[in-house]
């Protein structure tokens, strides 16, 4: 019925255009619909075109043979899509037709009016949520906009947003670059000394910035991101992926902004825009009763400041030096180039940055996501690969430290250790297995045993440091066996070893104690 409604009111729509003087291009192009389509209802009175309507109704279909199954599948899952019914279809009747999906999609619809069976999809239920205590928690968000400057030219600027849940007390700051890592962290402490006082919990989306994954509630922090949480501690909560609807509060706060503060304001410069949206926090945003809760945020923030962690600023670490990713996937460190893996290079422009721990190159993307860790090579001129396109993956970790643990004399002692160098350096942990399986292969047992002793007894937990501490021992007992060796001057003071201190004793040979002990004379 929809349908024949449709066409009817498309056929009076052509033919008023038509009296109106357009085209039958304009009609065409304003209608979207085919030119050839235009032409055959204008040809057409209203009863002739009632007449084609009928016969389209009562023509036959070539999927009517299956209505009856798509009938029952729809009664039960009343929200299955028209290209889900089409897999379906093909599926149970290997001699289905090779219709298009616009003939299913147009039969499925059919067949829903026909038995009234409209698509349905699950509403998600919503509830009100409380009010939280104050000083609990905080929501950030981020936003981009595109302004004029003053010869109209279009300039983008990225904004960093925070508003304290309860008191609706917003703070934003604006860069001309996207945001990194870094410049984030600067922005929570811009922040935390504007709303002097930080909350304990912090609500953040799954951005990039702050999570390089969440591995089913395991959250993997970028590096610089969990120095940082490390340093403030209050507690993170991620919101799940495409559901906006669990930070409200910051989303409305990015759209105030967009709508209240930015839009028709010329761009001058980004210190200029941030004085200016400061001012705009102070007179509007934190100052004009909130729509919600109809409480100014800022009488409320004066309450919520004594439920904040006093703010105490920390020294922020200087952002990392970028390096220029080349096309061939390389970059130039200290005279050596670097490979990272195949498609690290995003196009012009592409960065990494770097930093050194336990002789590997840490290479990390501009927003933190760890790339590689190649080792650092002592020369010059050389190119390194990636140590993950060199290392043993043959086996399980688990096997590999079973397999390692029975090449000492202490199994028991060896595994304590390796669990050890897991805990510190859970993502090199293979290089760090096969670094030690090595140097196991280098010294006799009784060192080795003596090296895990020692390492295990100063809290070295590094297959860098361990190999390090074997070398050492061997060299200290190679120099006290050399020391024993040494022959004795009879005159130390001339340096000059006599006849007698080279004098070498007569050897019986074995075979004369053999001839003694069978009685021999």
């Amino acid at each position: 019925m929809n349908q024949y409604l449709n066409k009817l009111i498309m056929y009076h729509e052509i033919h008023k255009m038509n009296r109106e003087g357009f085209s039958k291009s304009k009609i065409s192009q304003y209608l979207v619909v085919n030119r050839r389509t235009v032409n055959r209802i204008l040809s057409m009175d209203e009863m002739q075109f009632e007449a084609f309507l009928e016969s389209l109704s009562q023509r036959s279909k070539e999927l009517s043979c299956y209505e009856d199954w798509v009938k029952a599948k729809l009664e039960i899952y009343q929200e299955t899509s028209a290209a889900q019914m089409h897999d379906w279809l093909m599926e149970h009747f290997p001699d289905f037709p090779g219709v298009t999906a616009k003939t299913v999609y147009n039969f499925v619809m059919w067949v829903r009016q026909k038995h009234h069976l409209p698509q349905t999809r699950p509403i998600r239920e919503y509830n009100a949520v409380e009010e939280l205590p104050y000083g609990l928690q905080a929501q950030v968000d981020f936003g981009q906009y595109n302004m004029r400057d003053g010869l109209a030219k279009r300039v983008k600027v990225w904004f960093f947003a925070m508003s304290l849940s309860r008191s609706r007390y917003k703070y934003i700051f604006f860069s001309d670059i996207p945001f990194t890592s870094h410049t984030a962290i600067v922005a929570h402490e811009k922040a935390f000394s504007f709303f002097s006082g930080i909350p304990d919990q912090i609500v953040y989306d799954q951005d990039k910035l702050f999570l390089t994954d969440e591995n089913r509630g395991d959250l993997l922090l970028t590096s610089a991101f969990k120095d940082y949480c490390r340093e403030r501690k209050f507690h993170l909560h991620f919101c799940r992926k495409a559901d906006p609807e669990s930070k409200g509060k910051i989303e409305n706060v990015v759209k105030y902004v967009k709508q209240n503060f930015l839009y028709n304001r010329p761009f001058s410069d980004v210190s200029l825009l941030n004085t200016e949206a400061l001012a705009w926090l102070g007179r509007t945003a934190n100052a004009k009763p909130h729509a919600g809760t109809q409480k100014i945020p800022f009488n409320e923030w004066c309450i919520e400041q004594l439920s904040l962690t006093p703010f105490i600023a920390v020294a922020i670490k200087p952002a990392t030096i970028l390096y220029t990713v080349r096309k061939d996937n390389l970059i130039s460190w200290k005279g050596n180039f670097y490979m990272l893996p195949s498609g690290t290079y995003k196009g012009r422009g592409t960065q990494v940055s770097v930093s050194q721990t336990d002789g590997l190159l840490n290479i990390y993307s501009v927003s933190g996501a760890h790339v590689c860790s190649p080792a650092i090579s002592t020369e010059k001129g050389k190119t390194i690969t990636n140590t993950d396109y060199k290392r043993d993956k043959s086996g399980k970790i688990p096997q590999l430290i079973n397999d390692i643990s029975l090449m000492f004399d202490n199994p028991d002692l060896s595994l304590q250790y390796m669990a050890e160098i897991r805990k510190e350096k859970p993502r090199y942990i293979r290089d760090q297995l096969i670094l030690l399986r090595q140097t196991l292969s280098l010294f006799n047992k009784k060192l080795i045993h003596k090296t895990l002793q020692y390492c295990i007894e100063m809290h070295v937990y590094s297959a860098n440091d361990f190999r390090s501490v074997a070398e050492s021992l061997f060299k200290e007992q190679s120099q006290i066996e050399a020391y024993k060796l040494k022959p004795i001057l009879t005159n130390p003071l001339s340096g000059i070893m006599s006849d007698v201190a080279t004098y070498q004793p007569m050897k019986s040979s074995i075979y004369d104690y053999e001839h003694l002990m069978q009685g021999g004379n």
